[in-house]
């Protein structure tokens, strides 16, 4: 099982930006010294406590400053740019990371980014599904280019001014071929989009503040995504996001993870909860699945979402999670407000050093060469 990273990122708002931009690139960078197989950033425009309007304009300047991580973003929203700009940044971003690239795509879902660019009224998930059938498409096709896909707001064409001297109405591919592995966020249970990204092959990533007992419906419409165009599907591909504190004293990791009101889990799960119960968005906090009627209390969403403790503690509850949901390919650590540094960075390196290696022992391998999908070799071996 792989070890991975996704921060929103969230710090409070009377923070510098200076200094919290400063802080998640570092971070970032530490997880790359301490061999996390990729990481994550999202992107807001209107929202001071998520700091990072451009995931991908980020992530750039990280591909100099580490070496084996991949870089993904955490994730483009579709809805707020045009699919030429997107299919043509990150070709680009992908050459010079020399493939160390990983496009994570969403319809872009805080109502403050859509009034601002004037589309709080459009129907933002289509403007998603149009979108990325035709990033693929210019990815797939040799210019001049004349994409013309039905129902499809998003025509692109260079017919008029292509020119094979100078080499315009052209656009780069990416650096991987045939693309980029592309990643989406999943967030409600029995999500129908996972289906859809097992037919197009995209890869989820179910998000940290979801209820362990929904995330395995992630996995199921996977499957009969990848059924339904007759293929199966690899668990390899599947991210598991968790909030996890891990510290060297058990009270520590839970005063931090949990129980102090200066704890940034505590925070991070406060805000999080009034935008998600604002925009009727949160079952993902429910037992049974509907949006509740009444608010739920912090503690009842903390004790359900947080893993705090020490190392002994964290590596069972990661261990009783792979029982609950079965075979996932990578654990997402999700990254907080660094209100203590110390804490915070030594719960990354206990995490990498420490829980990791011992998860992996327990489930007999210390990567997984073949999933249970591809054990009779019927199927090329999974990629890791």
């Amino acid at each position: 099982m792989r070890l991975g990273y996704f921060t929103m990122p969230v710090h409070p708002a009377s923070r510098n930006p200076t200094e919290t931009l400063r802080e998640d690139r570092e971070i970032i960078i530490l997880a790359d010294q301490l061999g996390f197989y990729d990481a994550f950033v999202g992107e807001h425009l209107t929202d001071l406590v998520e700091n990072i309007t451009s995931s991908m304009m980020f992530q750039a300047t990280l591909i100099h400053s580490t070496k084996n991580i991949k870089l993904g973003t955490g994730t483009t929203n579709l809805s707020h740019l045009h699919p030429v700009l997107v299919a043509c940044h990150a070709a680009m971003f992908d050459h010079i990371a020399q493939g160390r690239f990983i496009l994570g795509v969403s319809p872009g879902a805080l109502p403050s980014d859509a009034e601002a660019l004037g589309i709080f009224h459009e129907d933002r998930n289509k403007m998603f599904a149009e979108s990325i059938d035709v990033i693929l498409k210019i990815w797939e096709s040799k210019a001049p280019f004349d994409i013309d896909l039905p129902d499809n707001r998003f025509k692109v064409s260079t017919k008029l001014t292509y020119d094979e001297v100078t080499n315009t109405g052209m656009m780069y591919k990416p650096y991987q071929n045939p693309r980029p592995e592309i990643v989406g966020t999943v967030v409600a249970p029995f999500s129908k989009g996972v289906i859809a990204m097992g037919e197009k092959d995209f890869h989820p990533l179910s998000a940290n503040f979801l209820y362990d007992k929904w995330i395995k419906s992630h996995w199921d419409n996977y499957v009969q995504g990848k059924a339904n165009v007759g293929q199966k599907a690899c668990p390899l591909d599947w991210r598991v996001a968790r909030t996890i504190m891990v510290a060297d004293d058990d009270k520590v990791a839970k005063d931090y993870g949990r129980n102090s009101e200066q704890s940034p889990y505590r925070f991070y799960y406060r805000n999080l909860y009034h935008k998600l119960r604002k925009g009727k968005r949160d079952a993902v906090f429910s037992m049974d699945g509907k949006t509740p009627e009444n608010p739920v209390p912090l503690d009842e969403i903390l004790d359900n979402l947080v893993i705090a403790g020490g190392v002994n503690e964290v590596v069972d509850r990661i261990l009783a999670l792979h029982e609950q949901v079965g075979d996932f390919g990578e654990l997402v650590y999700a990254g907080l407000d660094w209100a203590d540094p110390v804490l915070a960075r030594r719960s990354m390196v206990l995490m990498a050093e420490e829980v990791m290696p011992r998860v992996n022992k327990a489930l007999g391998h210390t990567r997984m060469d073949r999933c249970s999908a591809c054990q009779s070799g019927s199927q090329p071996l999974c990629k890791t």
